[in-house]
């Protein structure tokens, strides 16, 4: 697969990120590399959100509508997948300049 498919893939869930990280191992450009680091970026974030908003509804069940947020983390993954098949290092808006220089195992 070349770099920019890679690059694509890894915004498609966890497996997708691994199957971009060990594929793309050996010959990884920056574009890949970059889309790497936002797209684990992407997924620790929403991970942590989601742990924190379950620990929240199981205290106080009317803040289930807190779940409904978390639509905000697929919308981040379709600009990231759009921003890697447009071939452009952008940040992903809200947390994308976090993860810029994140992330040293990914070189």
């Amino acid at each position: 697969m070349t770099n920019k498919t890679l690059s694509i893939v890894s915004y498609i869930t966890l497996i997708g990120w691994l199957i971009a990280y060990f594929s793309g191992k050996e010959n990884a450009n920056s574009l890949l590399k970059y889309h790497l680091r936002q797209s684990f970026g992407l997924l620790i974030t929403s991970i942590v959100f989601n742990v924190v908003v379950s620990i929240l509804i199981s205290i106080i069940p009317f803040l289930g509508l807190l779940s409904y947020v978390g639509i905000i983390f697929l919308g981040l993954m379709i600009i990231g997948i759009i921003n890697a098949s447009n071939e452009v290092e952008k940040p992903l808006p809200l947390i994308g300049r976090l993860f810029e220089s994140k992330f040293g195992f990914i070189q």
